[in-house]
């Protein structure tokens, strides 16, 4: 199909705090590349508004102690609720997403189940969730009722739900958050409803946010592999051939 194709914008995400803060776009849309705090992030286009699959090669790899840096940042908790893996796997994949991101969407559901296959389930890869939120109130009301599923364990129920085709359509309003949680398994709806308005919840977001931000992160998805980062929803390809790199880098 042809690549000439262009793609409307997507709506503005909510003003940031500090005017400094660039303008955030959804990977699959964009056609840039960003050079901001410690990382270059690259996003194309991809080559049409269906394929779901982003153009460009992953990002170069950064210099050495920015690599360090960026690969400081997986978090490796053993109580993490959003992340799946072992917590000393040799590979950490962390994942700057938002539920309103269609590509992030196409990642979930044509490429994760395969990394967590081939990776997660022998113990070389770990994936760790950061809500990064850009398309506005809603987003930020489904990375907040991701974040309460997770407190129940529900987190990987709940992330399959919201990002099964056709799921954002929907939109993420408190009456449909409520029915992905009932979806996913969430057992106390109750204590599920509080969490997600709660203190924990905000000050959980804006701790993925901030790191996002601080690195650098202007659009969704967005991926760190032990520290090398790729943009955009890439073919599988791509993130096996990083995980394999990590891998065998970690070993020597």
């Amino acid at each position: 199909m042809s690549s000439s194709k262009t793609h409307p914008k997507p709506k503005a995400a909510p003003k940031a705090k500090s005017a400094a803060k660039p303008l955030l776009i959804c990977a699959g849309v964009a056609l840039a590349a960003v050079t901001l705090g410690l990382v270059s992030w690259q996003a194309t286009a991809p080559a049409d508004k269906d394929s779901g699959s982003a153009g460009s090669a992953p990002a170069a790899a950064p210099r050495n102690d920015t690599s360090a840096a960026l690969q400081a940042l997986a978090r490796r908790e053993a109580g993490d609720k959003l992340a799946v893996g072992r917590a000393d796997a040799p590979v950490v994949l962390i994942e700057y997403s938002d539920f309103k991101c269609g590509y992030c969407g196409k990642f979930a559901r044509d490429t994760e189940p395969e990394l967590v296959k081939k990776y997660v389930d022998n113990g070389t890869l770990r994936i760790e969730w950061r809500n990064f939120p850009i398309f506005g109130a809603e987003s930020e009301a489904a990375a907040k009722a991701a974040w309460a599923a997770g407190q129940q364990d529900r987190f990987a129920a709940f992330h399959a739900a919201a990002y099964a085709d056709g799921s954002k359509e929907k939109g993420f309003a408190e009456p449909r958050l409520l029915e992905l949680a009932r979806e996913a398994g969430v057992p106390d709806i109750e204590r599920f409803k509080a969490d997600m308005a709660g203190e924990q919840a905000v000050a959980a977001l804006k701790k993925d946010q901030e790191e996002g931000y601080r690195i650098g992160v202007t659009s969704t998805p967005s991926f760190l592999v032990n520290g090398k980062p790729i943009a955009g929803a890439q073919p599988l390809g791509a993130f096996t051939a990083a995980i394999a790199q990590a891998e065998a880098a970690a070993k020597q």
